[in-house]
């Protein structure tokens, strides 16, 4: 046998950004970002719920790439898309965002700018990762979610074969830029919904983040805009010191701490159609796994509750029917998430659960009889809170 074996290391710089009103041509951060000698030449997609949200926007990018010529160069006015997760449902939309590409003909120096939610990162960051073998992606998450989570990431993916990111990429943007002023466009649920990974992160690293939520648990709860920005800055700051220093960016072991309550919670949208959202899927995902530590004694009670009233504070429900969907042998169809989940990353089962609020371990097994009851735990106490509710309107 003749082996010629070499190891390949490479370097990717993450950078996150974040600025206020980034298409206001006072606003240098988008073209210094851009502008690298030559002149950069830029296609931009933008989410068609905030094209509607914001009617200017669109001229606004087109405006703002004019008075910035010739350091950068808009190839053709912003491309609108549609967003939600079933912009994620059809490659269809990525090969549009292909199309676009070839005709204006991007290189590999080129940018590919995505401007919006998180399921239109997705496809767009899957496009500009397969074109040319990789064009620049520049993200500006537009929701609380992507701001916090998976605009901040190196994911790329959409749905297929009734799984979630079934077709992706893992591919470092070249730049994000977080505008929380684009946060201000969002219904109060949307703003809501990243609230959810900014827990989780807490949960799984950092104690003393977790206690600073409980402290703007109020705040949040009425969206004051300081209390946002704090939790998104924290929460993205810990995602991205997770992925440059964790180990294994990529997910080439089987591991993913912050995935942390995500294999249940990416199966009940699927069970719901996606009617429940990403945010609160996770918000029930957490809770189930909290409350499953606490029957294994992995996790005290009392730091269970915290993190159960936690969200209940921020607004979250963490009981849906769908839980308890019956599927064969009357088993809950939740637990086929599970194997999903394994199977998305392959080799063993490797879910996280905790010790305490920023203590997270990593187990290979569940006991599903104890995951059963913990469904039924959060069903009660559902109930519960729904009859003390009624009690004091009385």
């Amino acid at each position: 046998m003749d082996l010629i074996e070499r190891t390949i290391r490479a370097a990717w710089q993450h950078r996150v950004l974040f600025t206020d009103a980034v298409f206001d041509p006072a606003n240098l951060a988008l073209r210094n970002t851009l502008a690298a000698g030559l002149t950069a030449r830029a296609l931009v997609v933008l989410d068609e719920s905030l094209a509607a949200a914001l009617p200017a926007l669109s001229g606004g990018i087109t405006r703002y790439f004019a008075v910035h010529e010739p350091m950068v160069k808009l190839v053709c006015p912003p491309l609108v898309k549609p967003g939600g997760e079933q912009a994620k449902a059809s490659w269809g939309n990525v090969s549009e965002i292909h199309r676009a590409i070839d005709a204006h003909h991007l290189d590999r120096h080129s940018y590919v700018i995505a401007v919006g939610g998180g399921a239109l990162l997705d496809l767009v960051g899957l496009a500009a990762a397969t074109a040319h073998r990789g064009v620049r992606h520049v993200r500006i998450p537009t929701t609380t979610l992507s701001q916090c989570d998976s605009g901040v990431g190196v994911k790329n993916g959409i749905n297929a074969y009734g799984k979630k990111n079934f077709i992706g990429t893992f591919a470092t943007p070249f730049a994000v830029l977080n505008d929380f002023r684009l946060l201000a466009t969002l219904p109060n649920k949307e703003k809501r919904a990243g609230y959810a990974e900014a827990v989780k992160v807490a949960c799984i690293r950092d104690r003393a983040y977790f206690e600073a939520l409980e402290a703007d648990a109020p705040r949040l709860m009425r969206f004051e805009p300081e209390a946002l920005r704090r939790l998104v800055r924290r929460c993205a700051e810990l995602h991205v010191d997770h992925i440059a220093t964790g180990g294994d960016p990529f997910e080439a072991g089987s591991a993913r701490p912050l995935d942390f309550g995500h294999w249940s919670a990416h199966k009940l949208e699927q069970l719901s159609e996606f009617k429940i959202s990403h945010g609160n899927a996770v918000a029930v995902g957490i809770a189930l796994d909290a409350v499953y530590s606490k029957r294994m004694g992995f996790l005290d009670p009392h730091s269970t509750e915290r993190i159960l009233l936690l969200f209940e504070q921020l607004g979250f429900e963490l009981f849906f029917p769908e839980l308890l969907q019956s599927g064969p042998r009357n088993q809950p169809l939740i637990l086929a998430g599970l194997e999903e989940f394994r199977e998305h990353l392959g080799g063993e089962l490797t879910l996280t659960l905790l010790h305490g609020i920023g203590d997270s371990f990593e187990v290979h097994d569940m006991n599903l009889s104890r995951v059963v009851e913990s469904i039924y735990e959060l069903q009660t106490r559902r109930a519960s809170r729904r009859l003390n509710e009624l009690l004091a309107a009385v």
